[in-house]
Parts: C-alpha cells; sequence; structure tokens
C-alpha cells in the first residue's frame, strides 16, 4: 500500500514571515493526520523557520528547487548540503515553470536527482507535457523522455527514495485539469516504465490544478498516489481540505 502524499508547492508566494504563521495554524488542524504524508515546499528565505516550527509536528518542509553541485562560486544558487542542515526533507527538481523559464534540462534534473539522494533529500522529480505535445499526440514520447533521461542510472535503493509528480503543462494554474482517466491513464504509463521490481511501491503523484473539490476522485485512481498542489496549497482551510480528502 502506497501512502499518499499532499505536496503544497508554493511557488514564488509568502514571506518568510507568511510561512511561518501558516505552519502555526495548520499543525493543529493535521495533528491527528497519520494515513497521508504532508509536504510544503517554500522559497528558499522561508524554509529555515518553517523547519524550526515544524519541528513538532507531522509536517515535513521541502524545498522547490536546488543546485547540483555542493558548494562552489556558483552566485545565487543552494545546495543540498544547504538545505538538509536546516531540515529540509524534500525537494522538487524539473517543475515544468523551471524547465520553461530557467533552462531546466532532463540532463540537469538527473544531476540534482542524485544530489538530493546524496544529503538524503527526498527528490519529487516532475514530468509532463505542454499543451502543443497533448494536441500533437506525442504525450507519451515526451514523457517517457522525462523519466527515462531524467532518472537515469539509479540503483535500487535509490529508486526506493524517489516520488514522481506528474503534471501536464496545460493544466497548472491555468483552472484546466486532466480528467481523472487522462491523469490515470497517464500515470499507469509512467508506471510502467519504472524497473519492475520498484514499480509497484513508487508514489506518483498528479499535479495540475487540484482543489479540495476535485482531489477525492482524482485519489480514487489506482495510480494516482497525491497531488503536487499550487494554489489551493496557499491557503491553511483548503489545504486542510486537500490531506482529509478521505474523510
Amino acid at each position: 500500500m502506497r501512502k499518499p502524499i499532499i505536496a503544497g508547492n508554493w511557488k514564488m508566494y509568502k514571506t518568510a514571515q507568511e510561512g511561518v504563521a501558516f505552519i502555526s495554524q495548520l499543525a493543529p488542524q493535521v495533528a491527528d493526520v497519520k494515513e497521508t504524508t504532508m509536504v510544503i515546499c517554500a522559497p528558499f528565505p522561508a524554509l529555515f523557520p518553517m523547519t524550526e516550527i515544524a519541528k513538532n509536528s507531522n509536517i515535513n518542509i521541502g524545498a522547490e528547487n536546488l543546485y547540483w553541485e555542493d558548494e562552489g562560486a556558483f552566485t545565487g544558487e543552494v545546495s543540498a548540503p544547504m538545505l538538509a542542515a536546516i531540515g529540509c526533507t524534500y525537494v522538487i527538481i524539473g517543475h515544468s515553470e523551471r524547465r520553461q523559464y530557467f533552462g531546466e534540462t532532463d540532463a540537469t534534473v538527473n544531476k540534482k536527482v542524485f544530489a538530493a539522494l546524496k544529503h538524503n533529500l527526498l527528490p519529487i522529480v516532475c514530468v509532463g507535457e505542454t499543451l502543443a505535445e497533448r494536441e500533437q499526440g506525442v504525450t507519451f514520447e515526451v514523457i517517457k523522455r522525462q523519466v527515462t533521461l531524467g532518472l537515469a542510472n539509479l540503483t535500487p535503493p535509490a529508486w526506493e527514495k524517489i516520488i514522481i509528480a506528474y503534471e501536464p503543462v496545460w493544466a497548472i494554474g491555468t483552472g484546466k485539469t486532466a480528467t481523472p482517466a487522462q491523469a490515470q491513464e497517464v500515470h499507469a504509463y509512467v508506471r510502467n516504465l519504472l524497473p519492475k521490481e520498484i514499480a509497484p511501491k513508487t508514489r506518483i503523484l498528479y499535479g495540475g490544478s487540484v482543489k479540495p473539490d476535485n482531489v477525492k476522485e482524482l485519489m480514487a485512481q489506482a495510480d494516482i498516489d497525491g497531488g503536487l498542489v499550487g494554489g489551493a496549497s496557499l491557503k491553511v482551510d483548503s489545504y486542510v481540505k486537500l490531506v482529509k480528502f478521505d474523510q
């Protein structure tokens, strides 16, 4: 049985003070949640105070990106050791916005995955097609390339720590959502690409306008193991409803 994950991706929203206030309000409302893993991935400046206040809770804090070198002359970058040192336990890698705006490639995704694993950060690795690619009928080719290259050369123990997020780019922040059937079709395809001994254990999240009113139907699909949630993770009451989707 794969334990569901609801991971919030705050993108470039919330100051450190707002992040601390969010965790302070959230923690008592989800203290009884045991069946779902909760992760909030926040902007770099908010991470340290958020990990401090989340220490005595069941909420995990993650970053939205990292660099693949441990240290060096890389102005503006943040490394895996830096994130691990402040208590981060998860990191998003290869989000479509990183690919679109900041030159992320399957090769750099692969380097970042290895950097994260080296320092015991659990990677949430994003894959997904654009609207143009879906309309051209190349969704599966794109997904196969991203999974195969982005997760190349992993050992079996490393595979155990990988979380994959399928995010159809055309459904991110647009209000459009892949139907549960569309999402399930791609999730099943992704699972079939994974090593046979690992595939049944790997958690595959859906990212693309997940909201409290559609999360239950999405989570009912056989191969959807959680959500990578943008806008709906920015409000405490909304995130609580997502986490308690089965109640």
